[in-house]
């Protein structure tokens, strides 16, 4: 199963060809970098490949664009893009002008880049402090992390928040969705599969052999524990023995 989805066949590879946008900030001349644009929500659409919902923007000067969506906006509400953009939901500023404390999504890691972080739906960040090193945004990990003032964002919570709240109740639905963007699914284990299926497998319902497998291993063979130096119950008490003498030092 892991050599036929190395292969590429159409069986695994992802249906790009339903994909439908690639969402950008769109990149500002050295003319415009000062000033706004301003656009209006002209409608909503799905992608396959996004789980959030995207909108459609009509700026002022003919361009059209799609972003994603934020919890909250509805037809004909506007946004505004650039360094004088007003605090608007769904507005894209750089990190030095948002207010510490404001909620941020579609983060770039470098600036230009279009947007790296927090673009899955629920997905939410917070501004914590501005320093001359740069601006420290908590992620959704709870991690934080610092990047440079001109990485822009958009302004609200990412939409369809509560996505996965739902129960999917039907091994269908799962099916489904799943199928939509080519996921490798169901999950089944290793010790649960036929011997030609899986190191693990057989009837025995155990791996009944090693599980410490070679880095270099073949595609299909390398499951298990990858290049483990020890394996089992006396690996965990070592280590827990040394957490101990940490924490004694």
């Amino acid at each position: 199963m892991t050599q036929t989805r190395g292969k590429g066949t159409p069986k695994y590879s992802a249906p790009s060809h339903r994909y439908k946008y690639t969402i950008k900030f769109r990149q500002f001349d050295a003319t415009e970098r000062e000033s706004k644009l301003i656009g209006e929500v002209v409608g909503f659409v799905r992608d396959p490949i996004h789980s959030a919902v995207l909108m459609k923007l009509l700026f002022d000067n003919g361009e059209s664009q799609v972003y994603f969506a934020p919890e909250g906006i509805k037809v004909g509400d506007r946004i505004e893009e650039g360094l004088a953009a007003s605090l608007m939901l769904g507005s894209v500023l750089p990190l030095g002008k948002i207010p510490e404390g404001s909620p941020i999504f579609n983060i770039e890691l470098r600036p230009g880049d279009g947007g790296k972080f927090v673009r899955t739906s629920g997905g939410i960040a917070y501004i914590r402090a501005k320093e001359e090193e740069g601006v420290h945004v908590r992620m959704p990990s709870r991690r934080t992390i610092i990047l440079s003032n001109d990485c822009r964002a958009q302004l609200g919570s990412l939409s369809m928040g509560g996505r996965l709240e739902l129960p999917l109740m039907k091994a269908g639905s799962a099916h489904y969705k799943k199928h939509a963007t080519n996921r490798h699914w169901p999950l089944v284990r290793g010790v649960h599969q036929n011997p030609v299926d899986h190191p693990f497998g057989g009837k025995q319902h155990h791996p009944g052999k090693g599980t410490a497998t070679s880095r270099n291993a073949p595609p299909g063979r390398k499951v298990g524990h990858l290049a483990a130096r020890t394996t089992g119950r006396r690996s965990s008490l070592k280590m827990q023995l040394k957490l101990k003498k940490k924490n004694k030092r």
